[in-house]
């Protein structure tokens, strides 16, 4: 890990732990991945970490940026509706809130909120939070070093005819990595 990348977590765990996210740590961790290590477009200019689209009744700003969303079996570029905040713990509080509102009618992110380990917390979490094919696999937890992950995904290729779809279970492995790898 390097400098950035450890300063990143340090500054993504002070935020979620204010928000009162569970596992404030692992949190920053998805924060990570989600947004590049906070460089992604989203990231720089709406402090947006964690891709989280634009709610029915937002609260905060919207901003309009495209994207890429696996449909149907391929990738489609959209214009999407994002999220704006002001600050990283405005992000990391609305991501807490939209888990809670939708813990009804998810029961992996009810799972996730009542989780008592960070890895059972990411694991339910990351079930549905994205529709990218990668993030989806069959390979267990063994692969726990950001070097593991990447040659369980050159190996398998992580497509979507290729691999028995675990929902979430390759977005999982990814922040434990990290989360691993920032522990140390």
């Amino acid at each position: 890990m390097n400098l950035n990348q450890q300063v990143f977590l340090d500054k993504a765990t002070s935020a979620a732990t204010v928000s009162g996210s569970p596992f404030p740590a692992m949190v920053a961790c998805e924060a990570a991945l989600e947004s590049e290590w906070g460089r992604s477009l989203l990231a720089l200019q709406d402090n947006n970490l964690f891709g989280v689209k634009a709610h029915e009744h937002p609260q905060f700003g919207i901003a309009h940026l495209p994207t890429k969303e696996f449909e149907g079996g391929t990738w489609v570029e959209i214009e999407a509706a994002w999220m704006k905040y002001d600050d990283w713990s405005e992000c990391f509080s609305d991501r807490l809130a939209t888990l809670r509102r939708l813990a009804p009618h998810y029961p992996h992110y009810a799972a996730a909120l009542l989780a008592k380990d960070a890895a059972t917390y990411i694991q339910e979490v990351s079930q549905t939070w994205s529709t990218d094919p990668a993030y989806q696999c069959a390979c267990g937890q063994a692969f726990l070093t950001a070097q593991e992950v990447n040659a369980h995904e050159a190996t398998h290729g992580a497509t979507p005819w290729a691999i028995k779809r675990v929902p979430g279970l390759g977005r999982a492995l990814k922040v434990l990595a990290i989360y691993k790898e920032y522990l140390q």
